[in-house]
């Protein structure tokens, strides 16, 4: 199927996914694989790709996405499961994947967020609620708890890594999503090193990661949101407009990690 997108059919991807169709990223492409901290200018590695889901969208068929990890996956801080950012990345994916398809093509993203959860408690649950739900991609939201928890970092990147390992021995396409920015983690004197962590498995694995600390403090900077709109009351979880956009960046970067987008039209 998208081997027949041409320039225009890209350029309404785009604008399904809320964007403009001609426009700088928030996160140069080349930064999408950057840990957190990392100097700008440095050489990057081109943009990892998400080989399950790039077969299925070239073919009729319908995709199955686990969106698994803690609160933030769960949607605490949002007013409705509806407007969770897994529920909202469904519609997101929905939508987009009509444009050019040559029939109608369903998404289901099945929400495995559970407030609270370390990569302890998430690899205790990975087989049940994640691997038996026999997904073709998942989302792993993590490194949020553990800093609050006093997790051991090497822990957490042990635990990371085997459940990487273990998923994609399904054949399953992961997918990393980083912490937040807020005020709470930004207060954790070693919190970054668990972004740091997640992201040196990024390298180690070739894992795409969902660089949400990044593209957070960036839709303050751009003027996009302000930290008020952007995060709750409670100084850690999003709000419904946080939701909603991290979704559109998500929905967005899974569609170029898959070949369907040119990263140039990914605005995070």
């Amino acid at each position: 199927m998208f081997q027949r997108f041409s320039r225009l059919g890209l350029a309404l991807l785009a604008v399904g996914l809320g964007y403009p169709a001609v426009a700088q990223p928030d996160l140069a492409p080349q930064a999408a694989t950057q840990p957190m901290g990392s100097q700008p200018g440095k050489s990057a590695r081109p943009a990892l790709k998400l080989a399950r889901l790039a077969s299925l969208l070239g073919k009729d068929g319908d995709i199955r996405i686990v969106a698994f990890g803690s609160s933030s996956t769960q949607g605490i801080g949002a007013s409705s499961p509806a407007a969770t950012y897994p529920a909202l990345l469904e519609t997101d994916l929905e939508e987009s994947l009509q444009i050019g398809a040559s029939s109608r093509r369903s998404v289901t993203v099945i929400n495995r967020g559970k407030g609270g959860d370390d990569s302890r408690d998430m690899a205790q649950r990975l087989d049940r609620d994640v691997i038996a739900e026999h997904p073709d991609v998942v989302i792993w939201q993590t490194g949020s708890n553990d800093p609050l928890k006093g997790v051991p970092v090497e822990r957490f990147k042990e635990l990371t890594r085997e459940g990487i390992l273990a998923i994609r021995a399904t054949g399953a396409d992961v997918v990393l999503m980083d912490q937040q920015w807020c005020q709470r983690l930004s207060g954790v004197a070693n919190a970054a090193q668990y972004g740091d962590a997640l992201h040196e498995l990024s390298a180690e694995l070739g894992v795409p990661v969902i660089q949400r600390h990044d593209m957070m403090l960036s839709w303050i900077t751009r003027g996009l949101m302000t930290p008020q709109q952007m995060i709750g009351p409670d100084g850690l979880h999003m709000t419904d407009a946080g939701y909603s956009r991290l979704a559109k960046s998500a929905a967005a970067q899974l569609l170029a990690s898959a070949g369907l987008a040119q990263p140039s039209l990914v605005r995070n």
